[in-house]
């Protein structure tokens, strides 16, 4: 053998391309919501865990913010102004957050402009993940209907004929 062929090493295995389609991954979960393995129940504990951690703290945060707006005296209106927004705020978003687990917005939806509202009100965003998470993987349904939907017209698409299409008799003219 000479050193030109000892040099050379073979090639890896191509992997084969996936047949079917693919499940969309989730953020924190991947595709372990598809067979809820690889640590699924422990994922979606975690999530709601920290999710509602996450909005404690911040609510405490918040709070903190409303006394310093106390001590700097700056008048009932504007404190009432902030609560009143950062309610306003959290219910949106926690709406917002809750339907875009059931479904995908529209192309021309407003969820752009929304983003905003949806960054002030994020203790709404985070509690509608906390709560969604108790049911299953946030989005998981949508992604779910998604999957076996694509799953089923695949097979539909893929099942074999019957007969030969070549034996076949021409349609008549009417």
């Amino acid at each position: 053998m000479s050193d030109d062929q000892r040099d050379q090493t073979p090639a890896a295995p191509v992997p084969a391309a996936p047949v079917g389609p693919e499940p969309e991954p989730i953020h924190f979960f991947g595709t372990t919501w598809v067979e809820h393995d690889g640590g699924y129940a422990v994922r979606r504990a975690a999530a709601a865990f920290v999710s509602l951690a996450i909005a404690v703290v911040s609510t405490f945060l918040l709070r903190f913010a409303y006394e310093g707006m106390e001590i700097g005296n700056v008048g009932p209106f504007l404190s009432i102004s902030v609560v009143v927004l950062f309610a306003i705020a959290s219910s949106i978003a926690f709406i917002k957050t809750w339907a875009s687990f059931s479904s995908r917005p529209a192309p021309s939806s407003d969820e752009a402009a929304l983003k905003g509202l949806k960054a002030i009100g994020f203790i709404g965003s985070l509690i509608a993940y906390f709560i969604r998470c108790f049911f299953e993987a946030p989005g998981e349904g949508l992604r779910r209907a998604e999957y076996e939907r694509a799953v089923a017209e695949f097979a539909r698409r893929r099942s074999s004929r019957t007969g030969n299409p070549a034996a076949r008799r021409p349609k008549r003219k009417k």
